[in-house]
């Protein structure tokens, strides 16, 4: 009688998941190669094919997505055999900057969440200075942050390059203030900018501050003002008018994770944090 592997099935979920046997890889911390003979075990053992693999993409065959809620069970089944029907969820505190976040956050929490239900999560959205002092002050198990100043460490998620955002009618003509849409200080985004603009000997102000990056986003939406913003995280609506207006360079800057835990459940679960990124990212 054929016996379903327990690591095959996990190896399986991360593919199906992430959509990557490298991101899948990473998450379970070790190889590609390894990973592909996983599932070439488990559709041996079922007799269908789960898994169809382009140059491009990875996706689920007819049969791998049929096999997918009956291998979750078998996982969530799996861990309350380990751990008792009721086992007391261990805590993982992390802090995300805002300008980090952007549109992967949703995605990123519902694939950890569904990924690591021995975990409960704590999540602190803030500014990359304030998640950093936390974290160093060990208040946080772990963060995802802009890469700021002299910081070493730490392992690199993407590296975003940044510009000028504002809505096609936004109109501003050279000599006038320029209008800007930023958050609050400590904002290391906002220091940038206002770097860049005051170097350029461009005069600006702050015709809006913001309490997060949806609400800098909504305001260059309305054609209040310009924000700098880095192009993974601006949203549909807005385009970087900073090369046409000769606006100066806002370069680019490395999205870094620090962790500092040694929990096992917590290692895992901040690589399947670090291939998830990754991954939404690749895709987006």
């Amino acid at each position: 009688m054929n016996t379903l592997d327990i690591d095959t099935v996990q190896a399986f979920l991360l593919v199906a998941e992430l959509q990557s046997f490298t991101r899948a890889a990473e998450a379970l911390g070790t190889t590609q190669a390894a990973v592909s003979m996983k599932l070439q075990r488990l559709e041996a053992v079922v007799g269908k094919r789960l898994v169809e693999r382009s140059p491009r993409a990875v996706t689920l065959t007819a049969d791998g997505a049929a096999f997918l809620p009956h291998a979750r069970a078998l996982m969530t089944a799996h861990d309350r055999a380990l751990s008792g029907e009721r086992p007391a969820p261990q805590q993982l505190s992390l802090g995300i900057s805002d300008h980090a976040a952007g549109p992967e956050l949703v995605p990123l929490l519902e694939r950890l969440h569904a990924m690591s239900s021995q975990l409960a999560l704590s999540v602190t959205i803030g500014f990359s200075r304030e998640m950093q002092d936390d974290y160093d002050a060990g208040k946080l198990d772990a963060v995802i942050v802009r890469q700021e100043g002299s910081r070493r460490g730490g392992e690199k998620l993407t590296v975003d390059e940044f510009g000028w955002f504002a809505t096609k009618r936004f109109a501003w003509h050279r000599g006038e203030s320029l209008p800007l849409a930023t958050l609050a200080p400590p904002c290391g985004v906002r220091a940038i900018a206002v770097r860049a603009l005051d170097k350029a000997g461009i005069a600006w102000s702050e015709t809006f501050v913001g309490g997060g990056v949806t609400a800098v986003a909504a305001a260059a939406l309305a054609g209040l003002a310009i924000a700098p913003l880095a192009r993974r995280i601006a949203p549909a609506g807005l385009i970087d008018i900073g090369p046409a207006q000769g606006l100066p360079s806002l370069g680019a800057s490395k999205v870094m994770l620090h962790s500092k835990v040694s929990d096992p459940t917590k290692l895992a679960a901040l690589r399947k944090l670090a291939a998830t990124f990754r991954s939404v990212v690749a895709a987006a």
